[in-house]
């Protein structure tokens, strides 16, 4: 996902991102979602955000880091 479209996503959940850098922005829209803001924070394997729209992004973010 591209920083804009995590953008435009803030805007219609009502997010604030401003300045945030990415990963910080899409925590804030999982909040405003009513998810945790447990991005690239929890090992995939334990994460029960199922319905969150961020999931494939962190799991391949927790491949690349090796979570």
């Amino acid at each position: 996902m591209t920083m804009k479209q995590v953008r435009e996503m803030a805007r219609r959940v009502g997010a604030k991102v401003g300045n945030m850098k990415k990963m910080e922005a899409i925590r804030a829209i999982q909040l405003a979602e009513g998810y945790s803001d447990c991005f690239g924070r929890v090992p995939v394997d334990q994460c029960e955000q199922t319905g969150c729209c961020f999931r494939e992004d962190c799991v391949a973010y927790a491949k690349a880091y090796s979570m």
